[in-house]
């Protein structure tokens, strides 16, 4: 099996799994990243692990449809079975969604359905919630909208900071995102091995 991470910041889920690819405690080879941004952090991290590296903007391609295609383009040139989404800040398009359906998960730093979209821990915090949480999904045309694999719980404490809180949000995303993303990959693996 093939993988494509697609991610947009600073790329700490996108290393851990680089990590476990590597060691092969996942399923499949990393294959590809896509970063909507040329100059994020995660490209560096993915540079550094010698993972290839696809990234452009909607800009530079004209239309988001345009930008759609080529990224699907890519996908299909390097015969990529199952995307992660890792800090993937845009809405996946139909076309890419019906080439990949039921093939797509993103990790999401709220309890969804509660907060979708950005900004949910500020969100969260700002509303004076007693907690939030972490979801992994799989994605549909909807905005955090696809159907729940997992959840958990993070406890917003009475002292705490907006980055006291997103750091312990990543704690928990780090544990549960490869957990996941792993039984995922195995059943895969297991159901392509039957259908042979």
């Amino acid at each position: 099996m093939k993988i494509a991470i697609f991610a947009s910041g600073n790329g700490s889920n996108f290393e851990i799994f680089a990590q476990m690819f590597e060691k092969h405690q996942l399923p499949g080879e990393l294959t590809l990243l896509f970063c909507d941004h040329p100059n994020a952090n995660v490209v560096a991290r993915a540079r550094r692990h010698q993972v290839p590296v696809e990234t452009f903007t909607v800009k530079e391609c004209g239309t988001k449809v345009q930008y759609e295609e080529k990224i699907l383009k890519i996908l299909l040139s390097q015969k990529i079975d199952f995307i992660i989404l890792a800090g993937y800040l845009r809405v996946i398009g139909n076309k890419i969604l019906q080439h990949f359906e039921g093939r797509i998960v993103n990790l999401h730093p709220a309890y969804l359905p509660e907060y979708p979209g950005l900004h949910s821990i500020e969100r969260a915090f700002t509303d004076k919630k007693e907690e939030t949480g972490v979801t992994v999904h799989y994605v549909d045309a909807g905005l955090d909208s696809g159907p729940i694999i997992a959840q958990c719980r993070v406890p917003i404490l009475k002292d705490d900071t907006v980055s006291e809180l997103e750091k312990r949000i990543h704690e928990r995303e780090h544990q549960l995102y490869p957990q996941v993303v792993k039984k995922i990959l195995q059943d895969l693996q297991q159901k392509e091995g039957n259908e042979k």
